[in-house]
């Protein structure tokens, strides 16, 4: 299992798709990761086995101009999500951004009717902050996560997105319907402990259905 030991975004990126890749969050070439800070904001390529993702390969972007990008001979391209982190961004206190297309979080925008995902009652919830207040949900809150509808192109979910989190100021996250989910927060620590968080809540929906249970 690869480990995050550095402070180093471009160290800290590549560990982390290969430790969610690892998890089967990652398949075939899905996925990206976002970091900003002091000024700079890193992204992953596009269309790339994440778990081969090397410090060289991630684009850097300092105020929205180009910084960094990797060497001309691996004809790497920014991942198309990057609009949709700096959107998240723009709007919230996020530091961190991660999209994966998690089964999960694609199973359970279409065993759910209409746009939000509401549970309450499990321990789980615990790990989530609220986004817009701050601290963290009980495990007694209503945690709800808004759908968007899938769209043809990334870039094509830019004002869905914007308007979910308009709406929905304390959410940390959204779900695209048929596709996967957004998971931010204030440190990558913070994100990747609050994906996880989402992707077992959504995993245990799922199977409460299948096994009948009705209660939250």
């Amino acid at each position: 299992m690869a480990t995050v030991q550095s402070d180093d975004p471009t160290v800290i990126i590549p560990n982390l798709c290969r430790i969610l890749q690892e998890q089967g969050h990652m398949v075939g070439s899905s996925g990206s990761i976002s970091i900003t800070r002091d000024g700079k904001t890193y992204f992953t390529p596009s269309g790339v086995l994440k778990e081969y993702i090397q410090p060289n390969d991630i684009f850097i972007y300092k105020n929205s101009t180009p910084f960094h990008s990797p060497p001309p001979t691996k004809k790497l391209k920014r991942s198309s999500n990057s609009p949709l982190f700096e959107v998240i961004y723009d709007k919230t206190d996020a530091d961190t951004g991660i999209h994966t297309h998690c089964m999960s979080s694609n199973l359970i925008t279409q065993v759910t009717a209409g746009n939000e995902v509401r549970i309450q009652n499990q321990e789980m919830i615990k790990g989530i902050a609220k986004c817009k207040s701050g601290g963290m949900y009980k495990n007694t809150d209503e945690l709800i996560v808004p759908i968007v509808e899938n769209a043809p192109e990334e870039a094509d979910l830019l004002p869905a997105i914007s308007k979910a989190i308009d709406d929905y100021p304390e959410t940390c996250a959204v779900l695209v319907r048929n596709h996967g989910i957004y998971v931010w927060g204030k440190s990558w620590q913070k994100t990747k402990i609050m994906y996880e968080c989402y992707c077992y809540l959504f995993d245990l929906m799922i199977k409460m259905k299948q096994l009948g249970i009705t209660r939250s």
